[in-house]
């Protein structure tokens, strides 16, 4: 079963919320970057940190074939539990850490 756009759904759509429900207790605005056709899902930070700029991934995710890989997860939780409760089987996702090849 080729799960590819569901998860692409819900990638987007968790991302959207992560940076929905984040505090603004600084100048840092979360942003969802949700690339289907690439297949690269991000959440950037940018602002004013006191007196340093921040321009940072937040977290980042592939899609290839049927797996979610998570290249980068700076959430405090980490979002995967999120991905999991929304659908994506927890077998589909994996790290960076454990190399997937493209077929």
């Amino acid at each position: 079963m080729d799960n590819s756009l569901t998860y692409a759904d819900i990638l987007k759509k968790t991302l959207q919320e992560a940076t929905r429900a984040q505090p603004r207790l600084q100048a840092i605005e979360l942003y969802s970057v949700c690339d289907v056709d690439s297949g690269h899902f991000l959440v950037l930070a940018t602002g004013w940190d006191k007196q340093r700029w921040i321009d940072t991934i937040l977290f980042h995710a592939r899609l290839v074939d049927d797996r979610v890989v998570i290249e980068e997860d700076n959430f405090e939780e980490g979002l995967s539990r999120s991905l999991i409760e929304s659908g994506i089987k927890s077998e589909h996702i994996v790290t960076s850490s454990f190399p997937v090849a493209k077929s």
